[in-house]
């Protein structure tokens, strides 16, 4: 996604509407079929929605994009190796989870220097 393209707010916007859409889904097949793994998966996905809802709609600050660039890829390695526990019995591939939460935490820390950081010109 170009940082400065229009266009990336409306693929940010669209990614909070079928993370948030997931998150539902999820939450429910969680209630209805249980599973170790898919209501934190679904948590995951339903208290990253509005973020990037959020930058999609406010974000013009460089750094929030490159945290949308971060979370995105972070919360499907995380949440899709949790549900791959649940629904195949097995991880997606060694690391995952690691890796996806690693990359949720430096987007998270990104969101915060978007607060302090300079804006370019």
């Amino acid at each position: 996604m170009n940082l400065a393209n229009p266009n990336g707010s409306r693929l940010l916007v669209l990614a909070g509407g079928l993370v948030g859409a997931a998150g539902v889904a999820l939450s429910a097949a969680a209630a209805h079929r249980g599973g170790a793994f898919t209501g934190p998966a679904a948590s995951f996905l339903l208290m990253h929605a509005p973020v990037f809802l959020a930058i999609g709609l406010i974000g013009t600050n460089r750094w929030l994009r490159i945290a949308s660039l971060v979370l995105l890829p972070g919360l499907l390695l995380f949440a899709g190796d949790l549900l791959a526990r649940d629904f195949w019995g097995s991880r997606l591939f060694p690391m995952s989870a690691p890796i996806g939460g690693t990359l949720l935490i430096a987007g998270w820390l990104a969101i915060a220097i978007s607060a302090v950081a300079r804006p370019r010109p």
